[in-house]
């Protein structure tokens, strides 16, 4: 499969719809972790409940419904996640959003790259160098 590069422009013009999706799995992410801390607290009350006899176990999960709903959020966020590499850029992170966009820099293979926050797309830096590697684009790119 050949890999689809940018230039800063396609980059910096992918933004506003890379930014609401972005948005929208780190909505998702923090649901999901909210439903997931909430379901542990759920299962150790029940637990002691189980144990002191204030209920009885019949059977039947008592967590079903919420557990099906956070894998139902997970298979959304992973198909959020997908949507990402499916336009050609590489999720790095999701809070805060960094998003690394395949380039040629100068001759070289090299990762465009934006942050969370930024207005347009001004860095890059090689495919090892991480984000601690960047460096202003030129202005050719």
């Amino acid at each position: 499969m050949v890999q689809r590069r940018f230039t800063a422009a396609e980059a910096t013009a992918m933004l506003p719809e890379l930014s609401r999706d972005l948005k929208q799995l780190q909505e998702i992410t923090q649901e999901l972790q909210k439903q997931y801390v909430d379901l542990q607290k759920i299962k150790a009350r029940y637990k002691q409940a189980l144990a002191a006899g204030r209920v009885s176990d019949d059977g039947e999960d008592p967590f079903f419904e919420l557990e099906a709903q956070i894998e139902f959020q997970q298979l959304e966020a992973e198909m959020l996640i997908a949507n990402f590499s499916r336009k050609g850029v590489l999720l790095k992170m999701i809070s805060p959003g960094l998003i690394d966009f395949p380039a040629v820099i100068e001759g070289q293979e090299a990762l465009i790259c934006w942050k969370e926050g930024e207005e347009r797309i001004t860095h890059y830096h090689g495919w090892h160098d991480g984000f601690s590697g960047r460096k202003p684009l030129p202005e050719d790119a």
